[in-house]
């Protein structure tokens, strides 16, 4: 697959370019190349990040950071099968638990939520840092809404992290789950409440909350460039219209003055 001229393979994380040490410089280089497109696609194009990330697989299999980013390409892509094996070798390369959360996601994409469970209640679960743990509760949460079981997904997002009042990376996404959560269970004043608490922690937008508030408050937005397509569809309906009339003007005219004639013929014979 093409890679862009301003891609050098130097963007990648450090660590991961100490990994690509152990191939021949060349090759290195290729492979964090790919593996940057992977990163820079993942989210815009993921089908395009799938591609590099199989490019980068064939070239470098036996590098860990090349199979956990193929496992996040398949995951971009619902492949949830391919993107757990990937992550399954991934962890055996390195030790690392730090795939816990999203393998368990991977079963939940599998159909296989009872799994994902299993994975929450597990040892390895101990040997995550903060974030891993708050991915896992939120995992765990989604994996009892799967299975129909609302009010044990909300006991499950309740904990320290979703009542404290610092922001951290995770705030936002913990609240709106919470948030979502509620609303299905058909709490939609405490929805909205969390809906809100989400708002103010989602410093970037990486949620919807504000959409979902301002839904719950009845308040309609609407796309500006969607007001210009029906004005200008209204426009070309008007026009369609008028030249329509006009044609039937000109046509009655016609019949009018066919008519004449005809009558006109008819006197002269007589």
């Amino acid at each position: 697959m093409p890679i862009p001229e301003d891609v050098t393979g130097e963007e990648i994380d450090k660590d991961v370019r100490q990994e690509l040490q152990s191939l021949p410089k060349t090759l290195a280089e290729d492979v964090a190349k790919n593996l940057v497109m992977v990163a820079r696609l993942i989210d815009e194009d993921p089908e395009a990040a799938y591609g590099y990330s199989r490019v980068a697989l064939r070239l470098a299999s036996r590098v860990a950071a090349v199979r956990e980013a193929a496992g996040f390409a398949g995951y971009a892509n619902q492949k949830y099968g391919e993107a757990l094996a990937e992550f399954r070798a991934a962890r055996r390369m390195t030790g690392n638990m730090d795939l816990w959360p999203v393998m368990a996601d991977c079963e939940r994409g599998l159909g296989r939520p009872e799994k994902a469970l299993d994975m929450a209640g597990a040892p390895e679960v101990q040997k995550l840092d903060k974030a891993g743990q708050v991915e896992m509760r939120l995992v765990a949460a989604g994996a009892r809404r799967d299975m129909g079981q609302l009010d044990a997904a909300i006991v499950t997002l309740q904990s320290p992290e979703l009542a404290a009042n610092s922001v951290q990376p995770w705030t936002a996404r913990l609240r709106y789950a919470y948030a979502d959560a509620l609303l299905a269970a058909g709490r939609e004043t405490e929805a909205r409440e969390w809906f809100a608490k989400a708002v103010e922690a989602d410093r970037d937008g990486s949620t919807d909350a504000s959409d979902r508030l301002a839904e719950l408050d009845g308040v309609e937005f609407t796309d500006a460039l969607d007001e210009t397509a029906e004005a200008d569809e209204a426009d070309e309906n008007r026009e369609g219209e008028e030249d329509r009339e006009d044609q039937e003007d000109r046509e009655d005219r016609e019949d009018r003055e066919d008519r004449e004639d005809r009558e006109d013929r008819v006197e002269d014979k007589g």
